[in-house]
């Protein structure tokens, strides 16, 4: 394992595959930003906002089962082309539409939805082929490699749509454009198969997808740490979204704005290096554990400021032990996992984890025209109180 980290930089395939997918995460926070600033500069309305960032997460949810099953039945790499020329193409269409003066909600959330879909696709099949580029004892790095991959594009995805959208409207979606061209093109480049070589049908979609699902809840273990991890995204995508809309509606420049996902991803980032020394030290149940409680206590001191870009610090904190989980957790699921089954399998535990925080713009949004900022900040908090005390009781019946 001491010699992993130097192997995986000389590892040509895998450097491929992470910088297409730093490319299309780049894009992808672009559009965390530019697109509910675009419809608050439309409408002045935090519900429409969050109807938009609904329907592209519950988009995502919705695609991630399917998915599972388009990616061990068909060749992954050649999926991740198309979702990347889909993606393309709607982006640069709403650029258009946009620099023209003809941008209206449902042409944004119908980008958005197309997008998210996409998004859900790719993520799967570049999920299920981590296995195919990497040593086993390698898994767990490679997974916080991606982490940190993950929240580096979302440190520099925000700042960058904020300045754009100051500049012009349409730009941050023309700059989404061009990321996934580049990301197009790092795929292609990609030689190696992605998937092992299949033998006979998984059947159809039904009894496809049923093979995943059983092999998930089969595992008890696997069922407790979905069954806690799934409030606790809501409460950190609620928290992020109020904070993003309080300060739009006082006026905060769009650059300054962006500073909010940049401080968040800096948490994840840091944690993402950290995320190795964590998981030797810490047992992926301990992790849930402290995770939660942090959470209840740091998100309720968000709300104190919830209306400075001072909110973001205490969320940063909670996201910092997020990557030594998930690496933990995924690389196990894919040292595990049958190679025929990884879409699947990969597919159910996000939607698991996943599916509620869908709701979350919109029930922020809500919350902040009903109750205010700071009173929706403090509903989150008691949502993961409640998780944090079940985290507690759980019984955690296999260790990762």
């Amino acid at each position: 394992m001491t010699d992993a980290p130097e192997e995986l930089w000389r590892n040509r395939e895998f450097n491929l595959l992470w910088i297409s997918q730093s490319l299309s995460d780049l894009g992808n926070a672009i559009a965390t930003l530019a697109v509910p600033l675009l419809v608050l500069s439309l409408t002045r309305s935090p519900v429409q906002a969050g109807l938009v960032g609904t329907a592209g997460l519950v988009a995502t949810a919705a695609c991630r089962l399917p998915a599972g099953v388009l990616v061990d039945r068909l060749d992954r790499r050649r999926i991740m082309l198309v979702c990347d020329a889909v993606r393309l193409s709607a982006y640069l269409l709403l650029g258009v539409i946009v620099l023209g003066g003809r941008a209206s909600v449902p042409a944004i959330a119908g980008v958005t939805v197309v997008g998210a879909a996409c998004n859900a696709v790719f993520g799967t099949a570049e999920h299920s082929s981590l296995r195919n580029l990497v040593l086993p004892q390698q898994l767990p790095t490679a997974v916080a490699r991606n982490e940190a991959r993950t929240y580096g594009t979302a440190l520099a995805g925000p700042p960058l749509g904020g300045v754009l959208f100051g500049l012009g409207p349409a730009l941050p979606f023309f700059g989404d454009a061009i990321t996934f061209l580049m990301s197009l093109l790092g795929v292609t480049m990609v030689r190696r198969p992605l998937q092992e070589n299949r033998r006979g049908d998984i059947g159809d979609h039904r009894s496809a997808m049923a093979a995943g699902l059983r092999f998930v809840f089969g595992n008890p273990f696997l069922r407790t740490i979905l069954l806690i991890g799934a409030p606790l995204n809501l409460a950190i995508t609620g928290s992020i979204f109020t904070i993003i809309v309080t300060l739009q509606r006082g006026g905060t420049p769009p650059a300054i704005i962006g500073t909010v996902e940049t401080v968040v991803a800096i948490g994840g980032l840091l944690g993402a290096i950290a995320a190795p020394a964590l998981h030797r030290r810490m047992a992926l149940p301990k992790l849930i554990r402290t995770i939660c409680w942090a959470a209840a206590v740091l998100i309720a001191a968000a709300a104190m400021v919830a209306d400075s870009v001072a909110a973001a610090v205490p969320v940063a904190a909670v996201v910092f032990l997020g990557p030594a989980s998930n690496a933990a957790l995924f690389g196990h699921l894919a040292a595990i996992t049958p190679d025929r089954l990884q879409g699947r399998v990969v597919s159910v535990v996000i939607v698991m984890a996943t599916s509620i925080s869908a709701i979350a713009p919109l029930l922020a949004g809500t919350m902040i025209t009903m109750l205010g900022s700071r009173a929706a900040v403090v509903a989150l908090a008691a949502i993961v109180t409640v998780t944090a005390l079940a985290a507690r009781h759980a019984r955690f019946a296999h260790r990762a």
